[in-house]
């Protein structure tokens, strides 16, 4: 069984999948970029901004299913440029508590959706 997640605080989905998936007691959350769900705009000012977007819009999804941060086991971060990542880091960690953050990846890649810098998808555990 499965439960699809979806909330009007994290962007709408630009393709044939949900904002998460939850089975049994774990979440897997889509990939988030930074579109402010309020404006349906990318957040592009900067690296910081960008990134602090991308994990408000993952918090969102984390809350619709009644989880936060403290449930994240796992992360994948995916960035166009790896000289970025000191400030995505710097915004991420804000968002863990060091003692118990999540593994992760992170990974430079090509391109991401809309041209945009940061991707970053998250699984969870109740």
């Amino acid at each position: 069984m499965k439960t699809i997640i979806t909330t009007n605080n994290a962007p709408a989905p630009i393709g044939p999948y949900n904002q998460a998936v939850l089975t049994g007691n774990t979440l897997y959350t889509s990939g988030q970029i930074a579109i402010n769900p309020k404006t349906n705009e990318l957040v592009l000012d900067d690296i910081t901004k960008e990134t602090n977007q991308v994990m408000q819009n993952l918090k969102a999804v984390l809350e619709a299913a009644n989880m936060t941060f403290e449930n994240v086991i796992k992360s994948s971060i995916f960035i166009s440029n790896m000289d970025d990542f000191t400030l995505i880091n710097n915004v991420y960690g804000s968002f863990f508590d060091d003692d118990n953050a999540p593994a992760r990846e992170t990974v430079q890649v090509a391109r991401l959706p809309k041209n945009v810098n940061v991707e970053i998808s998250l699984i969870a555990v109740k």
